[in-house]
């Protein structure tokens, strides 16, 4: 019987470890925490949203579309969810497509892993924080401080530099890294972004339903619909944090990024100019503040007409002239924040970046540097929108790098 080494404990890790014992290989996950799956806990709100009946290349922006879709279609969203369903999980789909685990429990997804982990045999050794991977006669000797194994073949799927306090690290990135592949420049996604521009803490907490347009260099490259929350430092909201890594990757290229919020998605400019005419036509004597009332939320008023050059909130109805108007109607509709960064890796779900994917085979999740490597989850420059797509890259490549490295190993 043949050896495989698991480096990381998390999502991929598990699923790469239960593929490979399986298949008939004797396992052990070195985990650098003191316990397995602690970032499984915290996902889709502690609920674990573990894939998305929708999960499709799309839902990977800036991964190799062919190299995702060939390693997902060796473990696609049916197969997962039968998988769990075999391990006891069973699982519910929203009218969005997130399927959640039926209890509404992260940790039933994480302890029937754990169980299977056990009924399979694998040795799961954690506080080991692996350090090296060298060749060692026909495998590999891992090595941390204080110990060392040796392993016919490795799996890495430790992880990445997302969520720190949940064990995040740059440990697997350096890992392979060290082994001689490149890295694209990693930076945060699914996380809030901060602005320039904007209110900043004078609405912050306001929540708005809008749509959200992501310009870069003066070019729509991605929309969404949902909600936006005004924070101190800019913004954040699930429709925000999709747009994220777009921001964060243009940004790192020295791109000029805006997000651009429409606040009455449902009306056109048009509408919007006749609603707003008739509202200030009908009470010429109130105080424009008021008279906007119940168009936006009260709060965001004031910051509007500000972002319109309007500076005298009390001036009345009567007295806003046909070209403010058309000042406010294009905040109303298009109200621009300038990007400038988003939060840090303790706020990001993910890390985009990371080892290029081009480095590894999608067939196997073999390297093409190392025979014998293999590495899944987010350390390869996957990474995916909200929604349980996450999730589904860690199990299919998990999936996909374990059951490769096994019957490589009964093949030698």
């Amino acid at each position: 019987m043949s050896n495989v080494a698991v480096i990381g404990g998390g999502a991929s890790g598990m699923v790469a470890a239960i593929a490979a014992a399986r298949a008939g290989a004797r396992v052990t996950v070195l985990e650098r925490q003191d316990r397995v799956g602690k970032k499984l806990l915290a996902t889709g709100n502690g609920r674990c949203n573990l894939t998305n009946l929708h999960c499709s290349p799309a839902a990977y922006p800036g991964a190799d579309a062919p190299f995702v879709t060939t390693v997902i279609d060796q473990f696609p969203v049916d197969k997962t969810r039968d998988f769990f369903a075999e391990l006891g999980a069973l699982t519910v789909a929203d009218e969005e497509g997130r399927v959640y685990p039926l209890t509404g429990q992260a940790s039933t997804i994480l302890d029937v892993l754990r169980m299977e982990l056990l009924q399979l045999g694998v040795d799961v050794r954690t506080g080991i924080a692996v350090q090296a991977v060298r060749a060692k006669g026909d495998g590999f000797a891992v090595a941390w401080p204080g110990g060392e194994i040796f392993a016919d073949r490795v799996v890495v799927a430790a992880g990445s530099l997302a969520a720190p306090h949940l064990g995040g690290s740059f440990g697997a990135v350096d890992l392979l890294v060290k082994l001689g592949h490149r890295a694209e420049t990693p930076y945060p996604a699914l996380v809030p972004l901060r602005t320039s521009t904007g209110p900043g803490a004078r609405a912050k907490g306001v929540k708005v339903a809008g749509s959200l347009r992501l310009d870069i260099d003066g070019v729509a490259v991605r929309s969404e619909i949902g909600e936006v929350l005004f924070t101190e430092y800019g913004l954040s909201g699930i429709a925000i944090m999709q747009l994220s890594g777009h921001a964060n990757r243009a940004l790192r290229d020295g791109r000029a990024v805006h997000v651009v919020l429409d606040l009455l998605a449902g009306w056109s400019v048009e509408q919007v100019g006749s609603l707003l005419e008739a509202r200030l036509a009908a009470c010429p004597d109130r105080v424009l503040a008021d008279a906007m009332i119940g168009l936006v939320h009260k709060r965001l008023i004031p910051e509007i007409l500000r972002e319109a050059s309007i500076g005298e909130v009390t001036r009345a109805a009567s007295t806003i002239t046909s070209v403010e108007q058309e000042r406010i109607v294009g905040v109303l509709k298009a109200w621009s924040f300038t990007v400038s960064g988003s939060l840090s890796w303790s706020d990001a779900q993910v890390m985009a970046g990371g080892i290029s994917t081009a480095e590894f085979s999608a067939t196997t999740l073999e390297s093409r540097r190392i025979p014998g490597l293999y590495a899944a989850g987010e350390v390869l420059d996957v990474a995916g929108d909200c929604g349980g797509h996450n999730l589904q890259w860690a199990w299919s490549s998990g999936f996909v790098a374990g059951r490769s490295a096994a019957r490589a190993t009964s093949a030698t």
